[in-house]
């Protein structure tokens, strides 16, 4: 009998990804556009950090936004409402997006005037982190009630961060939520992680947060900011 022959699908769909994905990355660069993959669980906050950035950002960078959902254009419509680019990617089911995707989103969103653009991605902790979307920066959000033990239960996506921020620090005081450990854990998966605790509803540490954004965004593009 002659042996199965075995052919390693998502590998191979992997490999494709990678390839158009740093091309995608060369891209951009090319264009002087920083693109950050912003990734993140459900609720905890992407789009309102998004928002908190705003008045650090004003008169200082012109950016834009994709929002990618499975459905609905709430959040697409919460950007535009708040003056900021931004057009809406469905995904049609799938619960990541890759390289090929976001140069679609590129194309409608219309970066030729864009120094940074963010692509909100899905809110799942798994999918997201294993297609590389062609981002120069990846970064994180994680929210005080989803717990401390994130990077120990989803290693992946803590590895593929050079960014986490921990959001919502304002309700410390009511859920167990141990910085020191979190950090321990998040710096298990990536030694270089950079750590920003913000609070995206009142303000406190997004200053911070963007005063780096900025710098990185320069450092990508080669602008100064």
């Amino acid at each position: 009998m002659e042996n199965v022959k075995i052919i390693a699908l998502k590998e191979s769909i992997l490999e494709d990804n990678d390839l158009d994905a740093q091309n995608l990355r060369e891209e951009l660069r090319a264009r002087g556009t920083c693109l950050i993959n912003l990734m993140a669980g459900p609720g905890s906050g992407k789009t309102t950090t998004l928002l908190s950035l705003i008045p650090h950002f004003r008169d200082k960078i012109r950016w834009g936004v994709m929002e990618a959902d499975i459905d609905s254009d709430v959040d697409a419509k919460t950007m535009l409402a708040a003056g900021i680019p931004s057009v809406q990617l469905h995904t049609g089911g799938m619960c990541h997006l890759d390289a090929d995707m976001t140069r679609q989103g590129i194309r409608a969103l219309g970066d030729e005037d864009l120094d940074l653009i963010f692509l909100e991605n899905i809110g799942n902790l798994v999918c997201p982190a294993e297609f590389d979307t062609g981002a120069a920066v990846n970064m994180t959000v994680l929210s005080v009630p989803e717990g401390d033990d994130k990077p120990v239960k989803y290693p992946l996506m803590y590895e593929k961060s050079d960014i986490l921020v921990i959001n919502k620090i304002d309700t410390l005081p009511v859920f167990d939520f141990d910085r020191d450990r979190v950090e321990k854990y998040a710096r298990m998966r990536n030694p270089d992680v950079r750590i920003f605790y913000i609070s995206a509803k009142n303000g406190e540490g997004v200053a911070e947060l963007a005063a780096y954004l900025l710098q990185l965004a320069g450092s990508v593009t080669g602008k100064s900011r």
